[in-house]
This record gives structure tokens, sequence and C-alpha cells, in this order.
């Protein structure tokens, strides 16, 4: 079902993120994550002159290469378009992220191993994009892998959506081992 039909309004800016998954020759994971700027009318930026309507403001490119542990082994950044040239000046304060694992509290650790003031927010903005789309991924890897361990602990993704409460018909077919009984008789 399609949003409800919109007031009257007039387009001014996309923003596009796109991200692709892959599985390495080699036993990493590479993920992309693509970010688009783009406004609907021309306007002069003091530091590129005149923008012209469609042309990217922010065309930005991160990659990371994952393991089946979510760590992170490469990271690299590619900045196109940028609003001022110092911003091309980020690009290399990703690589603090090579050895981190994504998981709870990791754009935490992200945030303190790269400093704010050497960073860019649009490539950190990319990183949850990049998170999710490394989990729709890997997932069915990191399961086939999972489910051959001896004492199996509880994937990570239960109880982090409706679908996925232990309660659930999906978590009762998906992950028998780990389903429980409903609790609370006022929960959906």
């Amino acid at each position: 079902m399609p949003l409800s039909e919109p007031s009257s309004r007039n387009h001014k800016h996309t923003r596009q993120i796109f991200c692709q998954g892959f599985e390495r020759d080699d036993g990493l994971w590479d993920i992309e994550a693509t970010l688009t700027d783009d406004k609907t009318h021309s306007y002069v930026n003091h530091d590129r002159g005149e923008i012209p309507a469609g042309e990217p403001v922010h065309l930005m490119q991160v990659r990371i290469a994952l393991d089946l542990d979510l760590v992170i082994h490469e990271i690299e950044t590619c900045t196109d378009f940028t609003p001022f040239r110092l911003c091309q000046r980020a690009k290399t304060a990703m690589d603090g992220l090579v050895g981190l694992q994504i998981g709870p509290g990791w754009m935490r650790e992200a945030r303190s191993r790269v400093p704010v003031t050497e960073a860019c927010t649009h490539l950190f903005e990319l990183l949850g994009p990049l998170a999710t789309t490394a989990y729709q991924t890997m997932h069915w890897a990191i399961e086939a892998r999972d489910s051959k361990q001896k004492d199996r602990t509880p994937p990570k993704i239960l109880d982090t959506c409706v679908s996925l409460q232990r309660h659930t018909t999906v978590v009762k077919a998906e992950w028998p081992e780990f389903a429980k009984d409903k609790t609370n008789k006022h929960e959906p």
C-alpha cells in the first residue's frame, strides 16, 4: 500500500542511498553503500561555483570488507562530489574502523574511534545502512555456520523487532530451540 496522497508541494532535494552486498572469493564479504544528494534547482556554492540542478552536491561511497563475525577487515571511501574541497580530508579518518565488530553499540564505538572533527557526517550516515545490508547479505551464511555449533547461542536478531520476538510464530518456525511462550497477556 503506498503512502497517502501528499499535500501540494515542490520537489527541492533528493537523497538516495544505495547498498549492495557481495561474497568474495577469499572468504570475506564486501558491503558497499553510495549516498547521492542533489537539488532540483541550480545554486551557487562558494567553493564549487554554480552547482547545476541535478548535479550531485554529495556523491560518496564506502566499502567495508567483513568476516562472518562482522568484523571490519578493510574500509575504503570515495568522495566524488562534496560541497567543499576540505571534505576530501575526511576520507582517511574512516580507516580507524578497521577491527571494529558490527553489533550492539558499534556506532558508539565507531564515533569514539573517529573524531567528529576529522570525519564526514555523510560517510558516517552510511554506516547504518552498511550494517543492515551486511546482515541481510550474510545472514544465511552466518546461520549455516552457527547451526553447526554444539553450544549454539541465540541469534542476535531475536527480540529486535515485532516479528522476531521469541514468542512469535516466526521464531518458533525459524529458531524453535530459542522460542519462548508468551508471558505477558497484554503483548501482541
